[in-house]
């Protein structure tokens, strides 16, 4: 190998990455958690002009979403939230409360989800449909039609 491309692949190892949130390796939450759910959209990187999603809940509690192509589902609070905004070069766009009525079936469904690899296909896989996962177990039928959260309502 030469010195040119062992010097490229070093320096590709050392960028800083943005922040994403940490892994779940023990679910905390409880099933009340989700009295108060919300779907958050925010800008998203590069040329995605459909934003991200991430699922927020328990009041002042905790997000959740997928970031990768095959990555386990990310957590933060608050203040890790308004870390990965400004790392990221982010701004939150909207939000919608989503009801949730079965409490139980929408932790379930995420504790499942915490436990393995999201397969990102982009559009028919990708951080909405994770959080229609959730939403759906717990009784809603909120939801995208196009998976793209800056163009349409989470409703």
């Amino acid at each position: 190998m030469g010195r040119a491309t062992n010097s490229a692949i070093q320096a590709k190892t050392n960028v800083a990455h943005s922040y994403i949130g940490e892994v779940m390796h023990v679910c905390f939450l409880e099933p009340s958690n989700f009295n108060h759910t919300c779907v958050v959209v925010v800008s998203g990187d590069g040329i995605n002009f459909c934003g991200h999603a991430l699922l927020h809940i328990g009041g002042t509690g905790w997000y959740f979403h997928v970031a990768g192509f095959n990555e386990v589902p990310r957590f933060m609070n608050e203040a890790g939230y308004k870390r990965y905004l400004k790392e990221g070069g982010k701004h939150e766009i909207r939000r919608w409360i989503v009801p949730i009525r079965d409490l139980l079936g929408a932790h379930q469904k995420l504790e499942e989800l915490l436990a393995k690899r999201w397969q990102w296909l982009l559009l028919p896989n990708n951080c909405v449909s994770f959080l229609e996962e959730i939403v759906l177990a717990g009784g809603s039928k909120a939801h995208l039609h196009y998976n793209c959260p800056t163009l349409e309502a989470f409703k």
